[in-house]
């Protein structure tokens, strides 16, 4: 049981066990807060969740054990979810109960329990074909269950704290990445993947002509922002992009697979498979915002992520995929890589 200090916040994390909320909860850790985490593994590691944190496995869910979990708590990082975009398409009732349906559970206890504050964790796919970059003042446009879930989730939240009263932000990080991140998942992480299948000499897969571009953020990057959310001086209701806006690694695929090869020292020539369903051509977020109200600097290049990663994941040895969560439906729609496992 970790002791509660005076001066401290109690925090709890729901996805504690996942990429982003690992480094969240170490980073409170550090600076004294008692942290509290709960996750059902569905996405998340068990060596991810860091000494200290008094760790729940469980669903978040669940309205009655997130309320018994959250009596006596500050703050909730709502980062529980299931986030594969591209799945969601196929597997909108498994995406859409473990993102919306968890956000439900959360707020039922937060308001049970007077919790201070909430913070959630969207989704850039908040977004949708929005022009870029994404301002957070822009009507959401998600094209995908995904997004809608996570749109859907925002709109729950600013409904029950008009009637509640309940303290809520909404962050919206996009494509963190970083070591700890899941390497074995063939529906998400894209640099994990490439990395993953190049350690293994094997060609990254990639969808349509590759010229799709993105901005990634390093994890390190984000934890400093979503920690200052919990600020009073941060007005309840705020919507804030984290990450690093156009100006800073929004890069193509194609790129992208250009600079994991030079990194790893791979000889490139990747594999095109037709267009994944529903997928956004740029996303990429304005970060004024974040930097006006959170001091937000993105301070890390790209490469110095990736040389990261590279490390953990030859650290932990390269793995094959694991095909974890099923097709709801299956036709010709569906992406030759999950249909086939081609990866």
């Amino acid at each position: 049981m970790v002791s509660f200090m005076a001066n401290k916040e109690r925090v709890l994390i729901t996805g504690v066990a996942g990429f982003l909320g690992s480094w969240l909860a170490e980073e409170l850790l550090n600076r004294g807060y008692e942290v509290i985490g709960i996750d059902n593994l569905l996405g998340g590691e068990i060596e991810n969740v860091p000494k200290g944190v008094r760790f729940i496995e469980g669903d978040s869910r669940d309205i009655d054990l997130m309320s018994k979990i959250s009596k006596d708590v500050d703050v909730i990082y709502h980062l529980a979810a299931a986030p594969h975009e591209g799945l969601s398409v196929f597997s909108p009732k498994l995406v859409t109960e473990h993102t919306y349906v968890t956000s439900t559970a959360v707020y039922v206890a937060a308001i049970r329990n007077k919790v201070r504050r909430v913070i959630f964790t969207s989704s850039m796919a908040r977004y949708g074909n929005n022009k870029i970059p994404f301002t957070e003042d822009m009507e959401p446009k998600p094209v995908d269950p995904y997004g809608v879930a996570k749109v859907a989730s925002e709109k729950l939240f600013k409904i029950m704290n008009d009637v509640e009263g309940i303290d809520y932000i909404i962050a919206v990080p996009h494509n963190i990445i970083g070591p700890r991140q899941k390497f074995d998942d063939p529906y998400r992480n894209v640099v994990s993947i490439f990395i993953n299948r190049m350690l293994q000499g094997k060609q990254p897969i990639i969808y349509g002509d590759g010229n799709q571009k993105r901005t990634f953020s390093d994890v390190q990057d984000c934890v400093e922002p979503l920690i200052k959310m919990m600020e009073d001086n941060i007005p309840s209701g705020e919507v804030i992009n984290i990450g690093p806006g156009p100006d800073n690694n929004f890069i193509t695929i194609n790129k992208l697979a250009e600079i994991i090869a030079d990194e790893i020292g791979f000889d490139l020539n990747p594999i095109y498979v037709g267009e994944r369903p529903q997928e956004v051509k740029e996303a990429t977020c304005s970060d004024e915002k974040a930097r006006k109200l959170l001091g937000f600097k993105p301070r890390t290049d790209i490469k110095d992520t990736i040389r990261r990663m590279i490390d953990y994941i030859k650290d932990r040895g390269p793995k094959e995929f694991e095909y974890h969560l099923g097709l709801e439906i299956v036709n010709d729609k569906v992406p030759r890589t999950w249909k086939e496992k081609m990866m």
